[in-house]
């Protein structure tokens, strides 16, 4: 049984009044005593309170008020270490709430108070802890002082981070680096903490290196140009063509993230804290190991590891390279670039043309692996044998063939053809056509061959010399219009050229560009190999032929002299063609018959008369020949200048 007490009430108290609801004397200095030990609060006020108690999802904070505020755990979150006794700073909402409970936060507290905390930590370079809420584009989002600051990628750590996501949710400490007071932005830095660290660390390792010293590093990253060693609190650079002896592409060939390997300090700057290392030195030089027997002459094989224009790299062995300049490629002189030939990974045999194991150098050349066909040239292409060949390039002189490799060879434009005007080589053939050619000389010291396409046939102008004699007519078309005549193609495939003059067509019009016409030669010349051609002669000549036949008609029916007369006649008509002597002698014989059945006249008058009518006739046949004559001399040199001038 629970023993109970005898309590004897107090003998002051005035039980009445207590139940009157009034406050004795004693009461009222009871009550303000109590008061006396609780603080004055107001809502909105900020003061600091003490965690009296912890749990998953609160935390209960004394701030010497009649009651405990409880605040949710989850503002406490950017500091996991929170422990019971531990002073928070706290803002009163409301002194109670329904339950009368007084209502506090930590957060609103935090944010009224962290500009101002966030601007002097900056200003002081303090060291202060935040919460990493987010993942944001470029960055972090950091909980600092109750303020959101952006943590840049790069600032997390002085290693490269590759995922973001595994910092969310945890809590760091951080430098304040800077911070716009227009915008209230705030950027802080995780490595600025770290670097300070390693700084005091490189003095320390730097101080200690030496050249030619061997360490064990860790690959901390690979880039392009090379890859950075951490040799334990200092970085040191691998350059790429420090890995191997042999040609690198891509560092990751060699080595790869976080492995361990032994490598050697070339060189160091303790001011710029910078360390040069090689991995390839850790091993002998490939050249130390080159066959000693291998000489200028010999044949080796290698891979193609390194393209230029001007050449290819060969590796015969690893670390051990010689260059195939594209001059040694081919005895063709018609090289542009080394790619033609080869690309890299293809596996070639070459021929060592120099060697230098001083200077560690080598060239190779493949195209002494074939016979150069200059050495019997004399015997594969003797002068006047024919042969097919590809057209190179062109010239305003001519045509550059190449009858097989490194052979090549020039068509004068004059060897083109025996019978076209050929102004350019276009005209006659293209770039990468098949010509068959002959050989007219060999110039073996300048490796030229000087060779003719037309000489592969006869020359057609000892047969033409046959068919277009002088006056011969024959049909022809007009195939160019220039300014000093036109070009006329005729038969046989061969051109003649008319002047102007002799393009005229009977109804006093001129011959148009494409018009077929007949024309008449008036000069044939096989040595310049020129025809002159005149249309306009043709029906010229017809006109003069029939003037030439009417006035023999004419003389025909005129009267004839008296027989005895005839020699006079003759004489005075020496100078005239035969023909118009017999037209003389005929007019003298009607002459005569016509005057028997008259009167007998004076002997002086016919005589007379006969010998004026002789000498107006052998005159006017004097006179057209002579017409005739300077017509065809001006005609004969206007075509040749003409000529000359198409030429």
């Amino acid at each position: 049984m629970v023993e109970t007490k005898n309590i004897q009430p107090l003998e002051e108290f005035d039980w009445e009044a207590f139940e009157h609801g009034k406050n004795p004397a004693n009461i009222a200095a009871e009550t303000q005593a109590y008061e006396g030990t609780l603080n004055n609060i107001n809502p909105g006020e900020v003061v600091d309170g003490t965690v009296t108690a912890i749990n998953d999802r609160e935390v209960v904070v004394n701030i010497g008020y009649k009651s405990d505020g409880i605040i949710p755990r989850s503002e406490f979150r950017y500091n996991p270490e929170l422990a019971v006794g531990d002073k928070v700073e706290v803002y009163i909402e409301n002194q109670e709430d329904k339950k009368g409970q007084l209502n506090l936060s930590h957060k609103r507290a935090r944010q009224s108070r962290s500009w101002d905390r966030v601007t002097a930590a900056y200003e002081s370079g303090e060291i202060v802890k935040g919460f990493i809420k987010c993942r944001t584009k470029g960055g972090m989002i950091v909980d600092v002082l109750g303020t959101e600051a952006f943590l840049p990628g790069s600032q997390i750590d002085v290693r490269p981070i590759h995922d973001y996501d595994t910092f969310v949710g945890k809590t760091m400490e951080f430098k304040i680096v800077k911070i716009n007071q227009d915008f209230k932005n705030v950027v802080v830095s995780h490595k600025a903490l770290i670097e300070a660290e390693i700084e005091a660390q490189k003095k320390e390792i730097i101080s200690k290196l030496e050249k030619g010293q061997i360490l064990e590093g860790v690959v901390k990253n690979i880039t392009s140009y090379g890859v950075f060693i951490d040799l334990g609190g200092v970085d040191g650079l691998i350059h790429i063509t420090d890995l191997s002896w042999g040609r690198v592409s891509d560092p990751k060939e060699v080595v790869e993230l976080d492995q361990k390997i032994n490598v050697v300090i070339l060189d160091f700057d303790e001011e710029k804290k910078r360390i040069a290392l090689g991995l390839k030195q850790l091993t002998p030089h490939p050249w130390d190991a080159l066959d000693p027997n291998l000489k200028v002459g010999d044949t080796v094989k290698g891979k193609v590891v390194v393209m230029a224009d001007y050449g290819a790299f060969i590796e015969i062995a690893p670390g051990v390279e010689g260059l195939i300049h594209v001059s040694e490629m081919s005895w063709s002189a018609h090289l542009h670039s080394a790619q033609d030939f080869m690309k890299v990974g293809d596996e070639v045999e070459a021929v060592i043309l120099t060697l230098d194991r001083d200077e560690r150098k080598m060239s190779l050349g493949i195209k002494q692996l074939k016979e150069d066909p200059w050495e019997k040239i004399e015997e594969k292409y003797p002068v006047g044998s024919n042969h097919m060949a590809r057209v190179r390039n062109f010239t305003n002189f001519g045509v550059f063939v190449e009858i097989e490799e490194g052979v090549d060879g020039l068509i004068h434009i004059s060897d083109l053809s025996w019978t076209k005007k050929i102004k350019h080589p276009s005209e006659f053939t293209q770039i990468g056509a098949e010509i068959e050619v002959q050989v007219l000389d060999i110039d073996k010291e300048n490796r030229r061959l000087s060779l003719g396409h037309k000489q592969i046939e006869d020359n057609p102008w000892d047969n033409f010399e046959t068919i277009f004699t002088q006056d011969s007519v024959h049909e022809g078309k007009i195939i160019e219009i220039l300014d000093k005549g036109a070009v006329i193609s005729l038969e046989h495939g061969v051109e003649g050229f008319a002047t102007p003059k002799h393009l005229v067509k009977e109804d006093g019009s001129q011959a148009q560009l494409g018009e077929t016409l007949e024309f008449k030669v008036i000069e044939f010349n096989k040595d310049a190999k020129r025809i002159i051609l005149s249309h306009s002669r043709i029906y010229e000549d017809i006109q003069r032929a029939e003037a030439r036949a009417a006035k023999k008609e004419a003389a025909k029916k005129a009267p004839k002299a008296k027989k005895e007369e005839t020699p006079a006649i003759q004489n005075k008509a020496a100078s005239t063609t035969l023909g118009d002597i017999d037209a003389l002698a005929a007019l003298k014989a009607e002459m005569t018959s016509a005057a028997k059945p008259a009167k007998a006249e004076t002997p002086a008058e016919t005589p007379a008369t006969v010998e004026a009518t002789v000498a107006e006739t052998a005159a006017e046949a004097e006179t057209v020949a002579e017409a005739e004559t300077a017509a065809e001399a001006e005609t004969a040199a206007e075509a040749e200048t003409a000529a000359e001038t198409a030429e």
